[in-house]
């Protein structure tokens, strides 16, 4: 068989990697403070009710936290705001009092952390959590909506940033 076409963990990873997809914060608010992550797997479930999907890596400082709360926020993030992602993705060893510092955050229906320039907000009950393989991939529904300015994206693609 061509190697090309063997679907290993490397294949899938580097495959993945070419599948070019938004980046978020999402975020949540617990007995512990806010916690918060950087992921890119977020999807649409549907529109009636509005429901989204949110994976997060089980091994996660920050899976008890959410798991916990039933809460999240999913922040869109602009491309002004690639500075912002690093830390969340744990890249600086930075706390999270420090991580939230670094950005001005409101607070709608959940009380999760809402960044205030995200290009879109989702604030959302976790429903339901399945855990599949290393991920947790959490149902939400969305309970409250901010609309940030209507600037450029960010998305990630190719193991690199990248300005849509």
């Amino acid at each position: 068989m061509d190697e090309n076409y063997v679907a290993d963990k490397n294949a899938y990873r580097e495959a993945m990697s070419r599948l070019g997809a938004a980046v978020n914060i999402i975020t949540t608010a617990g007995i512990d403070g806010d916690t918060g992550f950087t992921a890119s797997a977020v999807c649409s479930v549907t529109d009636d009710p509005p429901t989204l999907l949110v994976c997060m890596n089980r091994a996660s400082k920050s899976n008890p936290a959410f798991q916990a709360s039933k809460i999240l926020c999913v922040n869109v993030l602009t491309h002004e705001h690639q500075e912002l992602s690093g830390p969340f993705a744990s890249i600086g060893n930075l706390t999270m009092a420090e991580r939230f510092g670094l950005a001005r955050w409101l607070r709608l229906a959940t009380g999760a952390p809402v960044l205030e320039s995200a290009a879109a907000a989702f604030d959302c009950t976790i429903d339901q959590i399945h855990e599949i393989g290393t991920h947790s991939v959490f149902f939400c529904g969305v309970r409250a909506i901010h609309l940030g300015p209507a600037t450029a994206g960010l998305i990630y693609h190719g193991r690199a940033y990248h300005r849509i």
